[in-house]
């Protein structure tokens, strides 16, 4: 069943008490909990919802197994469908459901939070799932594989490459290799456009049953703005710049221009795309590891 459904259940209560900690109950709360599985933190965050008046929490699991055992835990349980109860299990896939009840809470007007120690072959799709949603979650904690958290919450490192040469020791160089997991990519530039990502903490393999293959970790996002709209060119631009990572930004923007356009007279587009790269305050020559955010979105206002 768990290794059907890439579940691997955590047992450490210490790690369970973090990711509530995280999660910054409040009077009012409205929970959502992906993959409840076992429910070990979903017993955790009922106790902690019980201490407010108005509070709600709704879990949606899967496994239809997993999902009984928590409804007759809770009495209370729904398929595919809201409920008014204070606390509900759904049985259902969570990709499929959170659309559904997130379009509830916007025609409510409430806003929610979201955690999970959710399969890690989800992630990706979850986090765009997320990203679509018209009523994102103003706080999300979720577990996840400890290299996709941290693709998640990369930073770029230095823009200005006079300073980074001033920094080159062997000990600088690897602090900041660290502390910015290497850099800016695809699914950072994703994910950090709505919101403010934050790598927690580390979990090691030994905090579950089953334990996973690959280390896990905790991530936080911050939504940014409730009120942003999907931005088609931003996308585009990030498809764009991250398909060769490898390559410099003016090479992945003039591969880019080729592909549109063959008869495209590439001197000409290469001067142009030059002089909106400096005008944006960017090197053609970096590579989009080194892209913040804010200059994606600058950039794909000019180009």
């Amino acid at each position: 069943m768990g290794a059907r459904l890439g579940q691997h259940f955590l047992k450490n209560p210490t790690v369970i008490e973090r990711i509530i900690s995280a999660l910054q109950l409040a009077e009012g709360d409205f929970v959502i909990e992906i993959g409840p599985g076992r429910g070990a933190l979903t017993r955790e965050i009922i106790a902690r919802l019980q201490n407010f008046k108005i509070a709600k929490f709704v879990a949606i699991e899967k496994d239809e197994r997993l999902a009984r055992a928590l409804a007759s835990s809770f009495q209370s349980i729904s398929k595919h469908q809201f409920s008014n109860a204070q606390h509900i299990i759904i049985e259902g896939d969570a990709l499929k459901v959170l659309p559904e009840i997130s379009k509830d809470y916007k025609l409510k007007a409430i806003s929610y939070k979201l955690v999970g120690n959710i399969p890690y072959y989800i992630t990706g799709k979850l986090l765009r799932t997320i990203g679509e949603l018209e009523h994102k979650p103003t706080l999300t904690v979720l577990m996840t594989q400890k290299e996709v958290a941290e693709r998640v919450c990369a930073k770029p490192p230095f823009m200005n490459p006079a300073r980074s040469r001033s920094l080159q020791t062997i000990e600088t160089m690897v602090t900041l290799k660290q502390s910015a997991f290497n850099g800016m990519n695809l699914l950072a530039a994703c994910v950090q456009y709505w919101a403010d990502a934050e790598y927690l903490f580390s979990v090691s393999k030994q905090e579950f049953q089953p334990p996973p293959k690959v280390a896990s970790a905790v991530i936080r996002l911050k939504i940014k703005d409730q009120g942003l709209k999907i931005n088609d060119k931003y996308y585009k631009l990030v498809n764009v710049l991250f398909k060769q990572p490898r390559k410099t930004i003016l090479n992945n923007l003039l591969l880019s221009r080729k592909s549109e356009a063959r008869n495209l007279k590439s001197e000409m587009d290469k001067e142009r795309i030059i002089k909106k790269l400096q005008k944006a305050g960017i090197n053609p020559s970096l590579r989009p590891q080194n892209l913040s955010v804010p200059l994606i979105i600058k950039l794909s206002e000019m180009l």
